[in-house]
Order: structure tokens, then sequence, then C-alpha cells
């Protein structure tokens, strides 16, 4: 079962650089960043599980520049918002 839940945090991951290669999709888009963070965190916690410690780095920084890449544009909008 570990090895199906493996495959489908992969294929979220590259199901989006795929289509950003492909330009079908854009590498800041929600969507993007959605299918990497939740590809990472799949597999993070698979990696955490298997004591796999360089695969857990790996996967907790894809997850963390995922994340920040969708809450940033939030944030920036929130302060343009704000000053006005």
């Amino acid at each position: 079962m570990d090895q199906v839940v493996q495959v489908i945090g992969a294929m979220l991951i590259l199901a989006a650089y795929i289509a950003a290669q492909l330009e079908r999709l854009d590498p800041r888009s929600r969507l993007y960043l959605g299918l990497n963070l939740a590809g990472s965190l799949i597999l993070a916690v698979l990696a955490a599980s298997g004591s796999q410690w360089g695969f857990l780095l790996l996967e907790c920084a894809w997850a963390i520049v995922s994340f920040w890449g969708l809450v940033s544009p939030a944030r920036q909008a929130g302060k343009r918002t704000s000053a006005h």
C-alpha cells in the first residue's frame, strides 16, 4: 500500500512539472504549487515513516518552498490592500 501512495505523491509532482515544461501550467499558479505541496507532503510522511532522512529533507524543503509560494502572493495582496 505504501508503494501505491508513494507513486501517487510522485505523480502529483511530476504532473505539475510536466505541465509546466509543456507550458500548460504556470509554475507560479496555485494549481502547480498545490500539486507540488500535496505530492511532497505525501512523500515526506512516507520518508519519515521509513527513516529515510535524506529523502525527508528533500521533500520537506520542497513542501516549504511550495507552501511559501502559495501564501506569499496572498500576503503581498494583503499588504497592498491595507496600504490604501
